[in-house]
Parts: structure tokens; sequence; C-alpha cells
């Protein structure tokens, strides 16, 4: 396929056509890893597992979004606080 890279800002983009993503499951935002390699450059889906961080997914968290404590009973095993 010929296409050719346009300039997006401060950055260089190749656009994609609907029918590519379609065909390989991805969709504006997924995440691809990009390699260089004998004068090319390959795209592919990330298999790579995303890393959150506690106070990224805390910060979202209020009182009106919180769930209400669960009395899940007595310890029956090794999980107290000891």
């Amino acid at each position: 396929m010929h296409t050719e890279i346009k300039k997006w800002g401060n950055s260089a983009v190749v656009r994609l056509p609907a029918a590519m993503l379609a065909q390989l499951k991805l969709e504006i935002g997924s995440p691809v890893e990009l390699t260089a390699d004998d004068g090319g450059f390959r795209i592919v889906p990330s298999t790579a597992k995303p890393v959150f961080k506690l106070d990224e997914l805390l910060a979202g968290m209020t009182s009106d979004n919180r769930h209400d404590c669960i009395d899940w009973g007595p310890d029956v095993g090794r999980e107290g606080n000891n």
C-alpha cells in the first residue's frame, strides 16, 4: 500500500486505512509496538499489559462511588492481622 508521512503538530504521522485497522482488530487508541528494521518499520498490536499506579487508580474514587465495607465474618485461618 502506498501512503505518505504527514505533519501533525511537531510530530509525523502515517494514516492507516479503516479497513486495515479492522483487519488487525485495532481501533483509535489501541496500543501498538513500533520497531525499526532493515530500512523500514513495523507496527504490530501491543501484547504488553498496561501498568497502573495506585494513585492513578484511586484518583477517581470518591465517597459517592466507593463501595460499602463488607463484613466477611470472623477470621477462620491465617488471614487475620498477626
